[in-house]
């Protein structure tokens, strides 16, 4: 009887274990090396765009798979990361990398700057792999949307780099707030203290360094003469390459608001911001979203302050007690949370925290950020930040960017992805790309 032959890619999305064992005889894992090793055959071939930084940890993370290749525009940069993984091949323009290796690849990671990520997940997506892509998970809020409806249409497994969405202390506050033990929350304030902004164009254009690539670094991104303060320095503050501290620190601070409250899009948006330009984005800058009542969740409103804005202190903070530098404040009829960032949750005032009794857990704590997505790319379920979630919060995220630039409230009709009450806003949701540059 003629077996019917299947590649090696279906048969790693492939969650029946009789069709699995079809093609293959698993060796089991306890014969190979205990619980913990994974078998060559299960796999998978991972290639990563941008390998210096945040890109180096996200390689790292994912190297219980097969490192095959690996793309960066800066190879002083990426140094480290191609000593660490030798056998890999390398390459700088991560569209040759991916239709050069193309049959070899199941799966990607995107960790370069925000201005290159859409193009880098977009052309993964169209390729039918999955993809890991660093947050923000696009530069504006139409990348966004575009990456959001791809994925869906390919069937990929995605999911956005917000660690912190798998780690235990946020999902005990989405438990608590779930659980009701504060009651209806109708406000949340969330702040950062970091302060991605500031700064004019530098007049200076010192040569482009051998290792580095600039043109390829560009991306989309308006044409400029290299400078050290984009790269490798702080091209987060940059209207062109970054998305600010909201987009940066809004993607992890947020996150458990989205998720706690079951936000979807906001029906308004204004941002309140320090004095900026057209080059970089304001030292800090509060906004405002509100949220219409979901089912029978009440009306919420979230308000963002980062670099140079801060909430007031809540009335219910003990004598002496300070807010840290980033987290958030969830305000319910019965209770209210404070959630440091990378902290435990704590029950305000803290004499609370005494007789406090943690709900009974309902969210999965056996799996790594990074481990979900590989283990959905091998048919194991949808990872909880996959882009249908994530891609809703960074468009929620990036729209208080559009209000800055419109300076006005805007009413957001995020179905059709458009501002209704200022047509000239629209304009800040999509930018123009560089020639030679497509989603």
């Amino acid at each position: 009887m003629k077996k019917k032959k299947i590649t090696r890619r279906q048969f790693l999305s492939n969650v029946g274990a009789a069709a699995a064992a079809a093609v293959f005889t698993i060796i089991p894992r306890h014969v190979l090396g205990g619980s913990r090793h994974t078998p060559p055959s299960e796999k998978l071939n991972i290639a990563c765009i941008g390998i210096g930084g945040m890109g180096a940890s996200d390689s790292s993370q994912v190297s219980t798979e097969n490192i095959v290749a690996l793309c960066d525009v800066d190879w002083r940069h990426a140094a480290g990361t191609f000593k660490k993984f030798p056998r890999a091949k390398k390459y700088r323009d991560f569209r040759r990398m991916l239709e050069k290796e193309d049959k070899n690849i199941d799966a990607v990671t995107v960790s370069t700057p925000d201005n290159t990520h859409a193009v880098a997940a977009m052309m993964t997506i169209k390729m039918s792999k999955h993809v890991y892509c660093q947050k923000p998970l696009a530069h504006d809020v139409f990348e966004v949307r575009k990456l959001t409806e791809a994925a869906r249409r390919h069937k990929v497994m995605t999911q956005m780099g917000i660690q912190i969405h798998a780690e235990n202390a946020v999902k005990l506050v989405v438990e608590i707030i779930k659980s009701g033990m504060i009651g209806k929350v109708r406000r949340v304030d969330v702040w950062s203290d970091k302060k991605w902004g500031g700064g004019t164009r530098p007049r200076e254009t010192p040569p482009v360094p051998d290792w580095l690539d600039w043109d390829l670094w560009l991306g989309p991104a308006p044409e400029r003469p290299y400078h050290p303060t984009y790269h490798p320095g702080s091209w987060r503050r940059w209207w062109d390459f970054g998305t600010g501290t909201l987009g940066d620190m809004g993607c992890h601070i947020i996150d458990p608001a989205f998720w706690a409250l079951d936000l979807g899009y906001p029906v308004s948006v204004e941002a309140q911001p320090e004095e900026f330009n057209n080059e970089t984005y304001p030292l800090g800058t509060a906004v405002r979203w509100e949220f219409p009542a979901r089912g029978d969740l009440p009306a919420v409103t979230v308000t963002w302050y980062d670099g140079l804005r801060r909430p007031f202190l809540p009335k219910e903070l003990e004598k002496g007690g300070n807010l840290p530098g980033q987290g958030g404040l969830y305000y319910g009829e019965k209770g209210t949370i404070l959630a440091p960032h990378m902290g435990n949750p704590i029950l305000i005032p803290e004499s609370k925290m005494k007789s406090f009794k943690p709900p009974r857990p309902f969210l999965p704590r056996d799996i790594s950020h990074y481990q979900e997505w590989v283990r959905a790319c091998k048919g194991g379920p949808k990872p909880l930040a996959n882009f249908d979630y994530s891609g809703p919060l960074t468009e929620t995220i990036l729209l208080g960017n559009v209000a800055a630039r419109a300076g006005k409230k805007l009413y957001w009709d995020g179905p059709n992805l458009k501002v209704t009450n200022a047509p000239e806003a629209n304009e800040y949701l999509k930018r123009k790309y560089r020639q030679g540059w497509t989603l």
